[in-house]
């Protein structure tokens, strides 16, 4: 055991970070007209270039870009792919538990693909501002273009080149393919998918709502892994591939409740991902049985929570690590928050220094547990 070398790590994050204020300040300006979208380009180059000092400071051994260009996790990178447009919608798809995102979505217009994608070059400014130290790079799993447009649209009408959902499937796997290439030339060697489908299939409320639709929910979840698992073919053997799985973050709320047993064993059994960040930090998340379905995947248990400022205590912390050791071996389990600081552009409910107090919790209970 001790200290790992490749991602992900014994004490890592999800991703995203914080807004500073002025970037909230930039965002405002450029809808008022007062500033243009290169300048805020550079403003938000000044600040992710902090943001990885200060990520390399508080001991982190993988980097990301916070997400500060964007407004949500997911739909910046959806809809900026082939046959994707991004769209308004009346509300958010999915109920936080209090506040509400802004509400967007997206739809599918055309053939599905990565093309000429402009978080290519986020990420390459991401690369030239960590020096030695890795950058991590997340994007939106090839689960949540067809959870979005597919499951969660009660009025969806394929356009007539997916009358076959499965020539879907293979056209997203092969677009994500693309993007992993793409990602893995311009130098990623450690990629993530965030995911929050299997957080609503672990739902005992929301099942019976998507069966009562007629939704064959396991035949989709077996669907996903195979689209998942196509699109990881494209992995080159010394890159990294993470999936990050949670039930909703929003301004410190969520959306889905319910442990993984409906999905673990097609998920953790079945994909061929690298390691699985999953949500753990409340007994919404259930217990650790569902883990004994786990391979040969690390899991990075998301036992520190993101959304508020209390400091876990280590006691706590270390016993459930080691009740989680009882179905995957202590060796291949890490240490993380349950998600992001910010997965969307307004933040969870902590000031930056609190979220800064998580990062070292992690990094220090970590160094304890594994006894780096």
């Amino acid at each position: 055991m001790g200290t790992r070398n490749v991602p992900p790590f014994r004490n890592d994050v999800v991703g995203s970070f914080l807004r500073p204020q002025v970037i909230h300040e930039a965002r405002r300006n450029l809808e008022a007209g007062k500033i243009t979208a290169s300048e805020l380009r550079q403003i938000e180059d000044e600040e992710i270039k902090k943001l990885v000092a200060k990520e390399i400071e508080n001991g982190l051994h993988a980097v990301t870009d916070g997400e500060f260009r964007r407004t949500y996790w997911h739909l910046d990178f959806l809809e900026n792919l082939e046959g994707v447009e991004k769209v308004k919608a009346e509300e958010w798809s999915v109920h936080f538990k209090g506040h509400q995102p802004k509400a967007a979505t997206v739809k599918i217009t055309g053939k599905i693909g990565f093309g000429d994608h402009p978080f290519v070059k986020d990420f390459e400014y991401l690369k030239s501002v960590a020096g030695d130290t890795m950058a991590k790079m997340t994007i939106p799993s090839p689960s949540m273009l067809h959870l979005i447009c597919c499951v969660r649209e009660e009025n969806y009408q394929p356009i007539d080149l997916y009358k076959n959902e499965d020539d879907l499937y293979r056209d997203i796997a092969l677009a994500y393919q693309e993007a992993i290439r793409t990602f893995y030339k311009a130098g990623c060697r450690y990629l993530q998918f965030d995911d929050t489908s299997w957080g609503e299939f672990c739902d005992p409320d929301k099942r019976k709502a998507y069966e009562a639709r007629g939704l064959d929910l396991d035949k989709i979840e077996k669907n996903y892994v195979k689209m998942i698992n196509l699109a990881l073919e494209a992995k080159p053997a010394d890159m990294k591939i993470t999936m990050h799985i949670c039930r909703g973050n929003f301004r410190s709320t969520w959306f889905s409740s319910g442990g993984y047993d409906p999905v673990a064993e097609i998920l953790f059994g079945h994909c061929n991902i690298d390691g699985f960040f999953l949500e753990y930090d409340s007994d919404r998340a259930g217990g650790f049985e569902p883990l004994k379905y786990i391979q040969k995947q690390q899991v990075v248990l998301g036992l520190i929570t993101s959304k508020f400022p209390q400091l876990e205590k280590f006691e706590d912390v270390k016993a459930r690590v080691e009740e989680a050791s009882q179905y995957v071996p202590k060796d291949q389990l890490c240490l993380s928050p349950q998600c992001g600081f910010a997965s969307t552009e307004e933040g969870n409910a902590l000031t930056e220094e609190e979220q800064w107090a998580k990062v070292r919790l992690i990094r220090d209970y970590a160094d304890k547990i594994w006894g780096e």
